[in-house]
């Protein structure tokens, strides 16, 4: 999983995601509400990625995400 810190680099991300990484299956966003917020700007974008296989490389996620001011988690 993948946090990104807005919808615009969510989106960017996961459009990205199969011509640098090969996946196939389109990621799920989903919006994450930070603990004690209700405003939406407050919200981070998870870019959701199946890889049960662990074919990912774990590091080469984590360069990419930053590339976005974002970061790789390992679930949620």
């Amino acid at each position: 999983m993948l946090v990104l810190p807005d919808r615009d680099a969510a989106e960017e991300v996961a459009e990205s995601l199969e011509d640098r990484f090969g996946v196939r299956e389109e990621p799920q966003l989903v919006r994450d509400a930070l603990a004690g917020e209700d405003d939406a700007e407050d919200a981070q974008w998870l870019v959701v990625i199946e890889d049960p296989a662990g074919r990912l490389d774990a590091m080469a996620l984590d360069a990419f995400a930053a590339e976005y001011e974002g970061w790789r988690e390992t679930g949620h």
